[in-house]
């Protein structure tokens, strides 16, 4: 929030609080001024910010558990806002430093090493060559893990047998399947003549 606004929002508070008469809850500056677009805690900070400058403008009473829980004017309060308030405080400030600014020389113009020196040492500079350098970088590792899985699949990875090995190897299995299942054959041929020979 701007220190403009702050100072018209502290004017305010001590107006209402001028207007009341009598002690009312903080709570209240909360609802008639700032709901719901800030909280009761920045209320307080205003009302803190107030009496920093000077205690006098606002008794403050405290209870429920909060320091700052009943506000109400005291008789400098009408004083300070006769005076300009301050909004007025602030109006000034800032004329005094429009008018110190408008004295300083015309600026100079930097010698070339003074430039080079500003360029390098450049906070947004520095940010802007992390954040290349991190990117570089990002792009390099994404780079290398290309790479790696290319060389990976291509010389890393088991060959793949050839056709005719993978038909010789299949018909050697056959070969065996088939003397297997012949020497099974045989043996249940044999099983059968003791079978049937024990029958008789």
């Amino acid at each position: 929030m701007g220190e403009f606004f702050k100072a018209e929002l502290k004017d305010r508070f001590l107006e209402y609080a001028l207007e009341r008469r009598d002690y009312f809850e903080i709570q209240t500056l909360y609802d008639e001024f700032l709901r719901p677009n800030y909280n009761l805690d920045f209320v307080e900070r205003i009302i803190r910010e107030i009496r920093d400058y000077d205690r006098q403008l606002l008794d403050v009473m405290s209870g429920n558990g909060m320091e700052m829980f009943m506000l109400a004017s005291t008789p400098s309060t009408q004083d300070f806002l006769d005076g300009g308030g301050f909004l007025d405080m602030h109006v000034k400030e800032e004329e005094k430093w429009d008018k110190f600014i408008g004295q300083l020389p015309e600026s100079r113009k930097l010698t070339r090493d003074e430039k080079e020196y500003l360029e390098k040492n450049s906070p947004a500079l520095k940010k802007e060559r992390t954040l290349l350098i991190l990117l570089i970088s990002a792009i390099g590792i994404s780079f290398l893990f290309t790479v790696y899985g290319i060389v990976k699949d291509t010389f890393l990875e088991p060959q793949y047998v050839p056709m005719d090995d993978f038909e010789r190897s299949l018909e050697k299995v056959r070969l065996q399947y088939q003397e297997e299942n012949l020497r099974l054959n045989k043996e249940l041929e044999q099983a059968k003549i003791i079978i049937d020979s024990l029958k008789k």
